[in-house]
C-alpha cells in the first residue's frame, strides 16, 4: 500500500461495503476491516491535512492581497 493510500479515507469503498453489510456476519466483517485499516485514524489525518491546507490558502490570500494593495498605493 502506498503512502497516499495509507493516509486516505476511502469514502466510496466504505459506503459500498456498508450497503452490502446486510447481516450480522457481514457487519462484523466490516467493523473488523475498519479497525484493521485504522479507518478512523486515517479520516482524522485527512481532515487535519485539509484544515492545514485551507489555513495555508487563507493566509496566502490575506498576505497576497496585502502586498498587491501596498504596490498599488506606492
Amino acid at each position: 500500500m502506498s503512502e497516499q493510500q495509507a493516509t486516505t479515507y476511502d469514502y466510496q469503498r466504505y459506503r459500498q461495503l456498508l450497503s452490502e453489510a446486510i447481516d450480522e456476519t457481514s457487519r462484523l466483517r466490516l467493523i473488523s476491516l475498519l479497525i484493521s485499516e485504522k479507518a478512523r485514524d486515517r479520516l482524522e489525518s485527512q481532515r487535519a491535512s485539509d484544515r492545514s491546507a485551507m489555513t495555508a490558502e487563507t493566509v496566502a490570500k490575506v498576505l497576497g492581497n496585502g502586498r498587491r494593495e501596498q504596490f498599488q498605493r506606492g
